[in-house]
């Protein structure tokens, strides 16, 4: 078939542009049509229903406070709202093109919810009245090798936002680089960590360089979501929670550069909590507060005035609980406190976000620590995370925003009223749950010790010297970011085994376990040995530390010489045991054996979990097993822990196939006879009350 030309057919050219201009008139017509009955419902609106609860803002008049706010997001369609303006401040408020817009927000991270589940979460934030969705973006897990990216499947962000435009939600983004968010290091890529030298949130040359290519391969996905390009991008954050680190003052001008620099022109915020509001502050920036109660509501509202005068107040993470940490209380957040102060947050006039709205699941590796006085690793679950839980006895259930699996709970429908009345916009209807089952009880047929599985893998390091995780020479030079590291040395004699170990590890002499090495234990003793004996060092990185001053000195393994009696031990041969798809891949069916009567710890596990025509969400209970990790066919749904609090692992129905299921567990210490599964998550019986 012959190509067009235009210069061949006039008569085409000249019916084309006709056709285009026809269009136009078209077009433009429909929009005023459409803003013209818009106009006729809103006044219907106006008059048939009682105004928002709410008094007065700050410098604005009575009889403006008694006026509607148009929400254009739920009256116009995307493609037909103005995009002149953007998000911008005038006086007290927000306005979003020429309307007073109030942010009723929620936090839900795309990569703590299983891909194919982000539509639900975000409808049932869309059904509880909530206006604009916040997430961050996880640096580490986008570029886990440098120059190496990854927005595929569960980290696919422009899916993320654009399915939250298409449901109706606007998006704060939030792409730090540092995000803290209770994930491993803040979200900073662990192979930073590589440069001796390496000052983290800083202009150091090293860790700019870093963040630089970084954002030239972010923003690129993000500019064209921004509201003025019309995508749903309403604001940016500038980095998180600067002004309680604050270790350099050019560095919170050189982050808001580099996003303006790269194309981002949406308002540009920041978010600081009480340690850090004042020092903070950037110019051209917004500050908002993050808090959890109504004293500090008062006082961070104050030093805001006193900052930069009067500009729309929000707080962008209203904390509704906190996280847990193993070995720790399960923390709960009084559910009347909550709905006071989000009640109160917004009759001051302020904007809010929920965070968390729904938090997910720290699956693999990827959960945070806190290390002040002492480490505290977080669970695995980030559903438990600032949400809200009631006691009903004798066991614990579910009291969130959304559970850790996406259910309603009481405080759903109070705060959806609540929303509403502030809105005065009925939100729409809430959509189904999602199903849950109880399984047959899974029992494990075969078993691998780790000591057998060794001779399977790929063959040590070795090197003089211990080597740390994050130096190690593997994944393409970039190092170990998660999981165990297994250090083996040849020694003659008895003695003081002393040494840095972060976080934990278990001693053997041989196959026979002696000891832990931690943060507190430093020293342990070496009974007696007859000729050459294996020492073994299993090291674990529990997470490391993703707020405070120390993250310049989050390295995991062994840490420096390992001594004996004072003397630095040579030799190491060094495994990595990052437990991912390819390191499962080398232990094919013929590496197993059947469990023998008493097993050898550390072992793998390998079972079936069998599942009817409908695979549906469950969470495994692992009664009688004590410390390890679970793997459902590939997917690591993080670690479990006999101290608790918790005692569940979620397993999504998503992540399941009809029929049977491999299951592949790792026990450090000692395992029982069976996994069971259940529909509702438990949780310790140590609570604590926030």
């Amino acid at each position: 078939m012959p190509m067009w030309s235009l210069r061949r057919r006039p008569g085409r050219t000249l019916g084309l542009l006709l056709l285009l201009f026809l269009s136009f008139l078209v077009l433009r017509r429909l929009r005023v049509f459409m803003l013209s009955v818009v106009s006729v419902l809103f006044l219907v609106a106006a008059s048939a229903c009682p105004s928002p609860a709410v008094g007065p803002s700050p410098g604005s008049s009575a009889e403006e406070s008694h006026l509607p706010r148009l929400n254009w997001s739920t009256l116009l369609p995307l493609w037909l709202q103005p995009r002149r303006l953007g998000l911008r401040t005038k006086g007290p408020n927000f306005m979003l093109e020429d309307s007073t817009f109030q942010i009723f927000g929620g936090s839900v991270h795309y990569f703590r919810v299983p891909k194919e589940y982000w539509r639900d979460r975000l409808l049932k934030m869309k059904a509880c009245g909530l206006n604009t969705l916040t997430t961050y973006v996880p640096w580490n897990l986008h570029e886990p090798e440098r120059g190496k990216f990854d927005f595929s499947g569960n980290l696919d962000l422009e899916a993320f936002i654009q399915l939250a435009a298409k449901i109706g939600l606007w998006v704060i983004l939030r792409p730090g680089p540092y995000i803290c968010s209770e994930i491993d290091l803040g979200g900073l890529p662990s192979w930073l960590l590589q440069d001796p030298n390496m000052k983290l949130r800083t202009t150091y040359y090293g860790f700019t360089k870093a963040v630089d290519l970084y954002f030239d391969h972010l923003m690129s996905r993000v500019v064209p979501l921004q509201y003025k390009h019309g995508g749903p991008i309403i604001a940016v954050q500038v980095e998180n929670e600067y002004g309680s680190y604050y270790k350099d003052h050019a560095y919170m001008p050189y982050i808001k550069k580099a996003l303006e620099d790269r194309g981002i022109i949406e308002m540009l915020l920041t978010s600081d909590n009480k340690d850090g509001l004042q020092k903070g502050v950037v110019s051209g920036v917004l500050a908002t507060i993050n808090l959890q109660s109504q004293q500090e509501l008062k006082a961070l509202s104050s030093v805001l005035l006193s900052i930069q005068g009067i500009q729309p107040k929000m707080v962008m993470e209203y904390w509704t609980g906190w996280f847990d940490s193993w070995g720790g209380p399960h923390n709960i957040l009084d559910s009347s406190e909550v709905l006071q102060t989000v009640s109160a947050i917004i009759k001051s006039g302020s904007s809010i976000n929920l965070y968390m709205f729904h938090g997910g699941t720290n699956f693999g590796f990827i959960n945070g620590a806190m290390h002040f006085n002492d480490y505290k690793a977080d669970v695995t679950s980030y559903g438990k995370y600032l949400q809200w839980f009631s006691l009903f006895l004798p066991s614990v259930y579910y009291d969130a925003v959304l559970t850790e699996a996406g259910d309603y709970t009481a405080k759903y429908t109070k705060l959806r009223d609540l929303f509403g009345t502030f809105s005065g916009i009925p939100p729409p209807p809430p959509p189904e749950l999602t199903l849950k089952m109880t399984y047959e009880p899974m029992r494990p047929s075969f078993y691998v010790s780790l000591w057998d599985a060794l001779l399977h893998l790929e063959d040590p390091i070795q090197s003089e010297d211990p080597i740390n995780m994050e130096n190690l020479p593997v994944n393409n030079g970039n190092g170990q970011a998660f999981g165990y590291v297994l250090y083996e040395t040849t020694i003659f004699s008895s003695g003081i085994l002393r040494g840095h170990v972060h976080d934990r590890g278990q001693v053997f002499l041989n196959r026979i376990f002696i000891g832990i090495l931690d943060y507190k234990t430093t020293k342990i003793t070496i009974p007696l040995t007859q000729g050459y004996t294996t020492l073994r060092i299993l090291v674990e990185n529990r997470g490391r530390v993703n707020y405070g001053n120390n993250i310049d000195t989050q390295r995991k393994g062994l840490i420096g010489n390992l001594y004996l009696d004072n003397n630095p031990l040579k030799k190491f041969r060094i495994y990595s045991l990052d437990m991912t798809k390819r390191f499962f891949e080398r232990l094919d069916t013929d590496k197993w054996n059947f469990i023998p009567k008493e097993p050898t710890f550390p072992a793998f596990f390998l079972g079936a979990l069998s599942v009817g025509i409908y695979p549906s969400d469950t969470f495994l209970k692992l009664e009688g097993w004590t410390k390890g990790v679970v793997f459902v066919n590939d997917h690591n749904l993080g670690r479990y822990w006999n101290i608790g609090p918790q005692e569940t692992l979620y397993l999504p129905g998503v992540w399941l196939d009809k029929g049977l299921n491999k299951v592949i567990i790792f026990e450090e210490t000692m395992a029982g006879s069976m996994v069971q599964s259940t529909e509702t998550p438990y949780l310790g019986r140590n609570q604590y009350v926030n």
